[in-house]
């Protein structure tokens, strides 16, 4: 038998430090989501594709549809409204500070303009 008295094992590094949330991006990932949304915008604006990048499906959809759909029927006038559209989005996205982005259109989730 031990003399020893009984002491708890002292907790490990591990246990200490808390461990960050996967659900909070880094400030980093946060701008890069605002260029990469806002030059999606430019270029491709007229396919919704920025907004599926956002995660707004429902509004990528509405815009590729429109783009596609429309713009079939009306000899490209629908893709060139949707092509202003994204244009108009993608230099506002551009335009606000990191902070203003991520509080509209991450968190906030303001789906136009």
């Amino acid at each position: 038998m031990s003399t020893e008295p009984d002491t708890p094992p002292s907790p490990g590094p591990s246990e200490t430090e808390p461990s960050p949330s996967p659900q909070t991006p880094a400030p980093q990932e946060k701008t890069d989501k605002k260029l990469v949304a806002g030059i999606l915008a430019i270029l491709l604006g007229s396919l919704g594709i920025h907004k599926f990048y956002l995660g707004y499906q429902t509004e990528g959809i509405i815009m590729l549809a429109v783009t596609l759909l429309v713009g079939g029927f009306t000899c490209g006038v629908g893709a060139s409204i949707m092509g202003i559209v994204g244009l108009i989005e993608g230099i506002i996205y551009l335009t606000k500070t990191d902070a203003e982005f991520d509080a509209m259109y991450v968190t906030g989730r303001k789906p136009w303009f």
